[in-house]
């Protein structure tokens, strides 16, 4: 079973985008600023601490990362997961923001209530969260790693298929919504346009070690 966009067997697609994002002439402002953004956290650094946070979650991770949510065969990368939980929360299951996302992945509610009901539908027979537990969803459960990670693999899957697994477009939509992407560019949110250059650090980290 491959790996989907964000992407195995095609890890490639990061390495292109930064090189693109390098080398590439610029055809925009919009891309011009989020070159900026890739710029200043190409070589994030990740510490010891960080690392052993997020390995306590290696397990979620790893298996709600290996299910097919909406294509046969394609499963979102474990490392792109990671990646999203370190830029979003430094692997905190209980962070906050001022927003009202919660968790190690930082999902809103509204977003959690819509994907944990969608999940409850499916034909899954995944371990660590109940179907009665998704179709009855409270906000406090976006505090529980497996929730949050089960709901981030499954919101990022979606993302994946409906923008061909584009990393600034999935983070885009997984931060600001689908319908904050216009003509296949992120919008020029600065909480946006860092967190895909966040992101794409960490992601690039992952890759490499």
């Amino acid at each position: 079973m491959n790996r989907c966009p964000l992407l195995r067997p095609a890890t490639s697609l990061l390495l292109v985008f930064l090189l693109l994002a390098a080398q590439a002439p610029l055809s925009s402002p919009a891309e011009a600023s989020l070159t900026g953004y890739l710029s200043k956290y190409r070589n994030i650094p990740v510490s010891p601490g960080q690392l052993k946070r997020i390995a306590r979650y290696n397990h979620l991770i790893e298996y709600f990362s290996s299910f097919a949510y909406i294509r046969p065969k394609h499963r979102v990368n474990a490392d792109f997961i990671r990646a999203l939980m370190l830029a979003e929360s430094n692997g905190h299951p209980k962070a906050l923001s001022s927003k009202g996302a919660k968790g190690l992945c930082q999902i809103t509610f509204a977003t959690g209530k819509r994907a944990a009901r969608e999940l409850a539908q499916k034909n899954l027979p995944f371990r660590y969260v109940s179907k009665r537990r998704l179709a009855n969803l409270k906000p406090r459960d976006l505090y529980s790693p497996a929730v949050n990670i089960l709901l981030t693999c499954y919101l990022i899957a979606k993302y994946n298929a409906a923008f061909q697994g584009k990393l600034d477009l999935v983070v885009s939509a997984w931060n600001a919504g689908e319908n904050s992407i216009s003509n296949n560019r992120p919008p020029q949110y600065k909480e946006t346009l860092n967190l895909i250059g966040k992101v794409n650090g960490y992601f690039s980290y992952f890759l490499k070690n």
